[in-house]
Protein backbone atom coordinates (compact mmCIF):
# COMPACT_ATOMS: atom_id res chain seq x y z
CA UNK A 1 0.00 0.00 0.00
CA UNK A 2 1.09 3.22 -0.92
CA UNK A 3 -0.12 6.54 0.59
CA UNK A 4 1.32 9.83 -0.95
CA UNK A 5 0.70 12.65 1.56
CA UNK A 6 -0.03 15.64 -0.45
CA UNK A 7 -1.10 18.90 -0.27
CA UNK A 8 -2.22 22.15 -2.23
CA UNK A 9 -0.03 24.69 -0.28
CA UNK A 10 2.90 24.17 2.16
CA UNK A 11 2.10 25.05 5.74
CA UNK A 12 -0.60 23.04 5.84
CA UNK A 13 0.91 20.36 8.42
CA UNK A 14 1.66 17.44 5.49
CA UNK A 15 4.24 16.29 7.14
CA UNK A 16 2.87 16.48 10.31
CA UNK A 17 0.37 13.92 9.12
CA UNK A 18 2.89 11.66 7.16
CA UNK A 19 5.23 11.27 10.01
CA UNK A 20 2.54 10.57 12.18
CA UNK A 21 0.83 8.23 10.62
CA UNK A 22 4.19 6.21 9.78
CA UNK A 23 4.89 6.37 13.58
CA UNK A 24 1.38 5.08 14.53
CA UNK A 25 1.46 2.45 12.21
CA UNK A 26 4.19 0.24 13.11
CA UNK A 27 2.64 -2.14 14.90
CA UNK A 28 0.78 -3.17 11.91
CA UNK A 29 3.32 -4.46 10.02
CA UNK A 30 6.49 -3.06 7.80
CA UNK A 31 6.53 0.97 7.81
CA UNK A 32 8.58 2.99 4.81
CA UNK A 33 8.71 6.62 5.72
CA UNK A 34 9.84 8.15 1.58
CA UNK A 35 10.38 11.82 2.06
CA UNK A 36 10.18 13.40 -1.52
CA UNK A 37 9.94 16.54 -0.64
CA UNK A 38 13.33 16.52 -1.96
CA UNK A 39 13.91 20.82 -1.63
CA UNK A 40 13.19 20.96 1.77
CA UNK A 41 13.19 17.59 3.39
CA UNK A 42 12.12 17.96 7.01
CA UNK A 43 10.79 14.74 7.63
CA UNK A 44 14.32 13.37 9.86
CA UNK A 45 13.42 15.84 12.30
CA UNK A 46 10.28 14.31 13.49
CA UNK A 47 11.46 10.59 13.09
CA UNK A 48 14.78 11.12 13.85
CA UNK A 49 16.39 8.29 11.81
CA UNK A 50 19.95 6.39 11.77
CA UNK A 51 21.35 7.10 8.55
CA UNK A 52 23.72 4.16 6.88
CA UNK A 53 23.41 4.70 3.16
CA UNK A 54 24.00 7.89 1.47
CA UNK A 55 24.19 7.81 -2.74
CA UNK A 56 24.73 10.75 -5.14
CA UNK A 57 22.02 11.51 -8.46
CA UNK A 58 23.23 12.69 -11.06
CA UNK A 59 21.61 13.42 -14.31
CA UNK A 60 23.47 13.11 -17.75
CA UNK A 61 24.26 16.84 -19.44
CA UNK A 62 25.03 16.55 -23.02
CA UNK A 63 28.75 17.96 -24.17
CA UNK A 64 29.27 19.31 -27.48
CA UNK A 65 32.18 17.53 -29.32
CA UNK A 66 33.23 20.90 -31.30
CA UNK A 67 35.45 18.72 -33.63
CA UNK A 68 32.49 16.73 -35.13
CA UNK A 69 29.52 19.15 -34.42
CA UNK A 70 28.11 20.90 -37.89
CA UNK A 71 25.75 22.80 -35.86
CA UNK A 72 23.14 21.36 -38.05
CA UNK A 73 20.86 22.04 -34.89
CA UNK A 74 18.74 19.69 -35.03
CA UNK A 75 19.51 18.64 -31.43
CA UNK A 76 18.28 22.54 -30.51
CA UNK A 77 14.83 21.53 -32.26
CA UNK A 78 14.08 18.38 -30.62
CA UNK A 79 15.01 19.62 -27.33
CA UNK A 80 11.57 20.63 -25.46
CA UNK A 81 13.34 22.30 -22.48
CA UNK A 82 15.33 24.85 -24.22
CA UNK A 83 18.27 23.49 -22.90
CA UNK A 84 20.46 23.81 -26.10
CA UNK A 85 20.63 27.00 -28.40
CA UNK A 86 22.30 27.61 -31.80
CA UNK A 87 24.13 30.74 -31.55
CA UNK A 88 26.28 31.34 -35.08
CA UNK A 89 28.09 28.33 -35.66
CA UNK A 90 28.34 27.10 -32.38
CA UNK A 91 25.67 24.81 -29.94
CA UNK A 92 25.49 26.51 -26.57
CA UNK A 93 24.73 23.61 -23.30
CA UNK A 94 22.58 25.25 -20.75
CA UNK A 95 23.07 22.61 -17.83
CA UNK A 96 19.87 23.88 -15.55
CA UNK A 97 17.53 23.31 -18.19
CA UNK A 98 18.42 20.02 -19.27
CA UNK A 99 16.17 17.14 -18.06
CA UNK A 100 18.27 14.32 -19.21
CA UNK A 101 16.17 12.85 -21.42
CA UNK A 102 19.24 12.11 -24.57
CA UNK A 103 17.05 13.17 -27.11
CA UNK A 104 19.81 15.82 -28.15
CA UNK A 105 22.40 12.90 -28.17
CA UNK A 106 20.01 10.49 -29.97
CA UNK A 107 19.25 12.26 -32.61
CA UNK A 108 22.39 13.62 -33.38
CA UNK A 109 23.44 12.78 -36.92
CA UNK A 110 26.98 13.38 -36.47
CA UNK A 111 27.34 11.86 -33.18
CA UNK A 112 29.11 15.04 -32.04
CA UNK A 113 27.38 14.71 -28.45
CA UNK A 114 28.60 12.71 -25.36
CA UNK A 115 26.25 12.70 -21.95
CA UNK A 116 28.66 13.80 -18.53
CA UNK A 117 26.86 12.89 -15.41
CA UNK A 118 25.74 16.09 -13.52
CA UNK A 119 25.39 15.22 -9.54
CA UNK A 120 22.10 17.16 -8.75
CA UNK A 121 21.91 16.15 -4.84
CA UNK A 122 21.46 12.46 -2.46
CA UNK A 123 19.51 10.19 -1.39
CA UNK A 124 19.90 8.66 2.06
CA UNK A 125 17.95 5.87 3.77
CA UNK A 126 18.31 4.46 7.09
CA UNK A 127 15.90 3.47 10.53
CA UNK A 128 14.43 4.95 13.45
CA UNK A 129 14.30 3.52 16.63
CA UNK A 130 10.87 2.03 15.79
CA UNK A 131 11.88 0.22 12.91
CA UNK A 132 10.15 2.42 9.76
CA UNK A 133 12.76 2.32 7.34
CA UNK A 134 13.23 6.13 6.40
CA UNK A 135 14.14 7.37 3.09
CA UNK A 136 14.96 10.34 1.57
CA UNK A 137 15.90 13.01 -1.14
CA UNK A 138 17.93 15.82 -0.73
CA UNK A 139 18.11 18.46 -4.05
CA UNK A 140 21.70 20.11 -4.06
CA UNK A 141 21.20 24.47 -3.14
CA UNK A 142 20.94 25.78 -6.68
CA UNK A 143 19.97 23.12 -8.51
CA UNK A 144 16.59 23.90 -10.03
CA UNK A 145 15.01 20.59 -10.52
CA UNK A 146 13.78 18.08 -8.07
CA UNK A 147 11.41 16.11 -10.05
CA UNK A 148 14.69 13.72 -11.24
CA UNK A 149 15.77 13.09 -7.89
CA UNK A 150 12.08 11.87 -7.34
CA UNK A 151 12.49 9.93 -9.74
CA UNK A 152 15.35 8.54 -8.68
CA UNK A 153 14.22 8.09 -5.32
CA UNK A 154 10.82 6.14 -6.07
CA UNK A 155 12.78 4.00 -8.32
CA UNK A 156 14.92 2.78 -5.60
CA UNK A 157 12.18 2.16 -3.38
CA UNK A 158 11.52 -1.86 -3.91
CA UNK A 159 8.94 -3.03 -0.80
CA UNK A 160 7.37 -5.82 -0.34
CA UNK A 161 3.59 -5.00 -1.54
CA UNK A 162 2.49 -6.04 2.11
CA UNK A 163 4.36 -2.99 3.40
CA UNK A 164 3.27 -0.06 4.02
CA UNK A 165 4.44 2.90 2.24
CA UNK A 166 4.12 6.42 3.24
CA UNK A 167 5.13 8.87 1.05
CA UNK A 168 5.62 12.76 1.54
CA UNK A 169 4.94 14.74 -1.23
CA UNK A 170 6.48 18.43 -2.12
CA UNK A 171 3.59 20.83 -1.73
CA UNK A 172 1.81 22.24 -4.44
CA UNK A 173 0.36 20.85 -7.90
CA UNK A 174 3.69 21.43 -10.31
CA UNK A 175 5.98 18.60 -11.79
CA UNK A 176 7.32 17.51 -8.31
CA UNK A 177 4.07 16.66 -6.84
CA UNK A 178 2.57 14.92 -10.10
CA UNK A 179 6.00 12.60 -10.01
CA UNK A 180 5.47 12.13 -6.68
CA UNK A 181 2.02 11.11 -6.94
CA UNK A 182 2.29 8.66 -9.74
CA UNK A 183 2.05 5.00 -8.81
CA UNK A 184 0.28 5.76 -5.33
CA UNK A 185 -2.36 4.07 -4.80
CA UNK A 186 -4.01 6.77 -2.61
CA UNK A 187 -3.80 10.37 -1.78
CA UNK A 188 -4.27 11.94 1.74
CA UNK A 189 -4.77 15.65 0.98
CA UNK A 190 -3.92 17.90 3.66
CA UNK A 191 -5.51 20.80 4.05
CA UNK A 192 -6.90 23.92 6.25
CA UNK A 193 -10.16 25.61 6.19
CA UNK A 194 -8.90 29.19 4.86
CA UNK A 195 -9.59 30.89 1.69
CA UNK A 196 -5.63 30.04 0.21
CA UNK A 197 -6.51 26.26 1.99
CA UNK A 198 -9.58 26.07 -0.20
CA UNK A 199 -7.86 27.62 -3.64
CA UNK A 200 -5.17 25.52 -3.17
CA UNK A 201 -6.91 22.24 -2.51
CA UNK A 202 -9.02 22.72 -5.93
CA UNK A 203 -5.63 23.07 -7.55
CA UNK A 204 -4.11 19.45 -6.71
CA UNK A 205 -7.62 18.17 -6.43
CA UNK A 206 -7.34 18.52 -10.15
CA UNK A 207 -4.35 16.38 -10.52
CA UNK A 208 -5.49 12.91 -8.54
CA UNK A 209 -8.13 13.48 -10.58
CA UNK A 210 -6.50 13.89 -14.02
CA UNK A 211 -4.46 10.79 -12.83
CA UNK A 212 -7.41 8.51 -11.24
CA UNK A 213 -6.04 8.12 -8.05
CA UNK A 214 -8.46 7.45 -4.82
CA UNK A 215 -8.40 9.98 -2.20
CA UNK A 216 -9.48 11.63 0.82
CA UNK A 217 -9.16 14.82 2.78
CA UNK A 218 -7.94 15.68 5.67
CA UNK A 219 -9.05 19.05 7.52
CA UNK A 220 -5.97 20.70 9.67
CA UNK A 221 -6.50 23.12 11.86
CA UNK A 222 -10.18 22.84 12.21
CA UNK A 223 -11.52 25.74 13.73
CA UNK A 224 -9.68 28.70 12.17
CA UNK A 225 -11.02 30.26 8.85
CA UNK A 226 -14.27 30.14 7.81
CA UNK A 227 -17.21 27.46 7.04
CA UNK A 228 -16.39 27.57 2.47
CA UNK A 229 -13.83 24.68 2.92
CA UNK A 230 -16.99 22.48 4.20
CA UNK A 231 -19.15 23.85 2.10
CA UNK A 232 -17.31 22.40 -0.69
CA UNK A 233 -16.49 19.35 0.49
CA UNK A 234 -20.36 18.86 1.04
CA UNK A 235 -20.76 20.01 -2.59
CA UNK A 236 -18.48 17.49 -4.18
CA UNK A 237 -19.08 14.70 -1.19
CA UNK A 238 -15.82 14.85 -1.39
CA UNK A 239 -14.15 12.45 2.58
CA UNK A 240 -13.13 14.35 5.31
CA UNK A 241 -11.39 11.10 6.78
CA UNK A 242 -9.90 12.98 9.74
CA UNK A 243 -10.18 16.96 11.50
CA UNK A 244 -7.56 18.01 13.79
CA UNK A 245 -8.42 20.93 15.69
CA UNK A 246 -6.39 23.77 16.02
CA UNK A 247 -4.72 23.40 19.21
CA UNK A 248 -1.64 25.52 20.66
CA UNK A 249 -0.19 22.99 22.39
CA UNK A 250 -0.21 20.43 19.30
CA UNK A 251 1.48 23.76 17.21
CA UNK A 252 4.24 24.06 20.29
CA UNK A 253 4.79 20.44 20.22
CA UNK A 254 5.05 20.30 16.64
CA UNK A 255 7.57 23.18 16.24
CA UNK A 256 9.34 20.96 18.74
CA UNK A 257 9.79 17.97 16.08
CA UNK A 258 7.18 15.77 18.41
CA UNK A 259 4.44 13.95 16.06
CA UNK A 260 0.89 13.60 16.76
CA UNK A 261 0.64 10.32 18.47
CA UNK A 262 3.89 11.58 20.73
CA UNK A 263 1.68 14.35 21.59
CA UNK A 264 -1.71 12.76 22.38
CA UNK A 265 -1.46 9.12 22.29
CA UNK A 266 -4.85 8.85 21.36
CA UNK A 267 -3.79 9.77 17.99
CA UNK A 268 -2.42 6.24 17.28
CA UNK A 269 -5.89 4.71 17.45
CA UNK A 270 -7.60 7.69 14.82
CA UNK A 271 -4.39 7.39 12.13
CA UNK A 272 -4.91 3.76 12.43
CA UNK A 273 -8.74 4.13 12.17
CA UNK A 274 -7.66 6.36 9.75
CA UNK A 275 -5.54 3.63 7.33
CA UNK A 276 -8.39 1.19 7.68
CA UNK A 277 -10.82 3.83 6.33
CA UNK A 278 -7.87 3.85 3.75
CA UNK A 279 -7.31 0.40 2.90
CA UNK A 280 -11.60 -0.12 2.35
CA UNK A 281 -11.90 2.95 -0.10
CA UNK A 282 -8.75 1.39 -2.24
CA UNK A 283 -10.13 -1.97 -2.11
CA UNK A 284 -13.98 -1.25 -2.88
CA UNK A 285 -11.94 1.21 -6.33
CA UNK A 286 -9.97 -1.72 -6.93
CA UNK A 287 -13.33 -4.30 -6.62
CA UNK A 288 -15.02 -1.81 -8.87
CA UNK A 289 -12.39 -1.35 -11.67
CA UNK A 290 -12.23 -5.20 -11.93
CA UNK A 291 -16.16 -5.47 -12.38
CA UNK A 292 -16.20 -2.97 -15.14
Amino acid sequence: MRITVASGKGGTGKTTIATSLARSLTTKGQVWYVDCDVEAPNGHLFLDPVFTTQAQTSIAIPQIQTDKCTACGICVSVCQFHALAKIGTSILVFPQLCHGCGSCTWNCPEDAIVEIPNPIGVIESGETQDGIHFVRGALTISEPMPTPIIRALKRGITPPETDIVIIDSPPGASCSAVETLRGSDFALLVTEPTPFGLHDLKQILGVVNDMNIPFGVIINRDGVGDNQMDIFLTEKNIPVLLRIPFSRTLATGIAGGRTLVDLQPEYQQLLQDLFHRISTIVSEQTHATINQ
